[in-house]
C-alpha cells in the first residue's frame, strides 16, 4: 500500500510562509510557491528517460510557480546533440539558476558524466540560493556531496530511483557488486526524507528491501508531440518501406542491458518465418553497443536500419512512421518508450515489465513473461497480419490518451509538501 500523508484538510500541510497558487484545473488555495534546487547528472540536451522526464517534470512544476535551481556536471560538448537544440532552449527557460561542476566521463558512456564532489562550492550553492527543498536523481559523487550539504545546512532533501542497478550490473561483469551497491542505494535513500520511483513495481520492489517514505511519482507523455498524426511517408521512403511493408521500431541506448540484440536476433527470425513478407528494423538511440550492434546487423544493412540519437519533431516522426514498436530491455523503473510509442498509434511487444506491465494489453500489443527471451523471439516471428497491427496501434492510442505530465507533477509536489512538514516538526 502506498503511504498515507500527513497533512491538513485540504490536503497540503501546513507549511511556514503560506502563499497563493492556482493549479491546472484546480480552485486556488494557500500553499507556498517553493524554491527547488534539482542536482541532476543527466539533463536535456542528453537523451534518455531520466533526462526527459525531469525536464517535463520541472516544466510542470514552472508553469505551477515554483523557482527552479539546477545543480549538474558542465555539459559535454561531445554530446550526440548540440546543447543549441531547440529542445535545451525549451527546457533551460524553466531554470532560474543554472549551477555547474567540473564532469567526469563515465567509462563506456562518452555521452554521460559523473558530477564532481566539490562539497564546500555545493554549500556555498546551497547558503546562497537558500531553497525550500534539494531533489537529488543521482546516487553518484555528486548526489552524495549535495546530500551531505543539504542535511548540514539542515535544507529538506529527497531523492529520485531510476536505476535497477541489480539488474544492470550483470550486463556489466559487475553483479558481484550488486549486493554492496544496493546496500549504498538504500541508506542513501533512506537518509534523505523521501525517494520518489516511477512505478508501483519498483516502490513494491524497494518497499520489500526496506527503503522507506517512498512515494509514487509516475511519468508521462507528450501527446502533441507523440501522435499519429506526425505519421511521414517520405521518412519511410527514406527507409526503403513502401505503404504495404512493415516497419518494426525501437528507441533505446545502444547498450548490452538494453536488449538490442535481442531485437535483432527477434526480426531476423521474422524474416526467416514470413519470406512473403516486406520488413525493416529502424533502431533509434546511440551509446557504446553501437559497433557490436552493427556488426550483428552486417548482413542485413538494408532491412535493419541505424538512426542515430533523433529528438524533437524527428524523433516524433520516426515513432509515428514505423508500425509496430518492439522493446526488449529486462532493466526498466519505468521505460517512457513505450508509452512515447503507444501515444504515437504503435502497438507494443515487450516484456511483461514497468511500463509495458502497467498499460499494453492484448487489444494494444503483446506482453512476454518476463525473461523468456526465446518466447519474445517466436511472438515476433509470428507478427500479425498488418490490419490487426493497425487496430492494435488505434487501441493503444486510445489508451495512454490521459497519460499527461500534470499528475505526476503534482504527485512530486506531495511529496515535497509532505518533507518540509516533517522538517519542521523535527527542528
Amino acid at each position: 500500500m502506498l503511504k498515507q500523508n500527513i497533512s491538513d484538510s485540504d490536503g497540503i500541510p501546513h507549511i511556514e510562509g503560506i502563499e497563493s497558487e492556482t493549479t491546472n484545473n484546480m480552485p486556488a488555495k494557500k500553499v507556498k510557491l517553493l524554491h527547488i534546487l534539482l542536482v541532476t547528472e543527466t539533463w536535456m540536451p542528453e537523451v534518455n528517460g531520466v533526462a526527459m522526464s525531469l525536464g517535463q517534470l520541472m516544466h510542470q512544476l514552472n508553469l505551477k510557480g515554483h523557482n527552479i535551481s539546477l545543480l549538474r556536471p558542465k555539459p559535454n560538448h561531445n554530446s550526440a546533440l548540440s546543447n543549441s537544440s531547440e529542445s535545451y532552449f525549451q527546457v533551460m527557460q524553466d531554470i532560474s539558476h543554472d549551477l555547474q561542476v567540473k564532469g567526469m566521463s563515465i567509462p563506456k558512456y562518452k555521452e554521460l558524466q559523473f558530477g564532481a564532489p566539490v562539497y564546500f562550492k555545493i554549500k556555498k550553492h546551497f547558503q546562497q540560493l537558500q531553497p525550500d527543498v534539494v531533489h537529488i536523481a543521482t546516487e553518484g559523487p555528486l548526489g552524495l556531496a549535495a546530500l551531505w550539504a543539504a542535511k548540514i545546512l539542515n535544507i529538506t532533501v529527497t531523492t529520485g530511483y531510476h536505476t535497477q542497478f541489480h539488474d544492470f550490473s550483470r550486463h556489466f561483469g559487475l553483479g558481484i557488486l550488486a549486493r554492496p551497491m544496493m546496500a549504498y542505494f538504500k541508506w542513501f535513500h533512506n537518509t534523505s526524507q523521501a525517494t520518489c520511483v516511477p512505478s508501483q513495481k519498483t516502490f513494491h520492489d524497494l518497499d520489500a528491501l526496506g527503503f522507506k517514505r517512498l512515494y509514487e511519482v509516475g511519468r508521462g507523455v507528450d501527446l502533441e508531440r507523440f501522435n499519429p498524426a506526425h505519421r511521414s511517408e517520405a521518412l519511410r521512403a527514406k527507409w526503403g518501406a513502401h505503404s504495404q511493408h512493415t516497419v518494426l521500431l525501437m528507441v533505446s541506448r545502444l547498450s548490452p542491458e538494453k536488449g538490442v540484440d535481442l531485437v535483432i536476433k527477434s526480426f531476423k527470425a521474422l524474416q526467416q518465418e514470413q519470406l512473403h513478407r516486406v520488413v525493416k528494423l529502424v533502431i533509434v538511440g546511440d551509446g557504446p553497443d553501437k559497433e557490436r550492434l552493427e556488426s550483428l546487423a552486417a548482413g542485413n544493412k538494408e532491412d535493419i536500419i541505424f538512426v542515430g540519437a533523433q529528438t524533437g519533431k524527428d524523433l516524433s516522426e520516426h515513432y509515428a512512421s514505423a508500425d509496430v514498436f518492439v522493446f526488449a530491455s529486462q532493466v526498466e523503473t519505468f521505460g517512457n518508450v513505450v508509452v512515447e510509442a503507444m501515444a504515437s498509434g504503435l502497438p507494443v511487444y515487450a516484456f511483461d515489465d514497468a511500463a509495458a506491465g502497467m498499460l499494453v494489453t492484448e487489444k494494444s500489443g503483446v506482453l512476454i513473461r518476463f525473461g523468456d527471451e526465446k518466447a519474445f523471439v517466436e511472438k515476433v516471428a509470428s507478427l500479425p497480419k498488418m490490419q490487426v497491427l493497425k487496430e492494435q496501434g488505434i487501441e493503444a492510442s486510445k489508451s495512454v490518451a490521459g497519460f499527461s505530465w500534470q499528475r505526476p507533477a503534482e504527485q512530486m509536489l506531495t511529496m515535497f509538501y509532505d518533507s518540509i512538514y516533517h522538517t519542521q516538526l523535527s527542528d
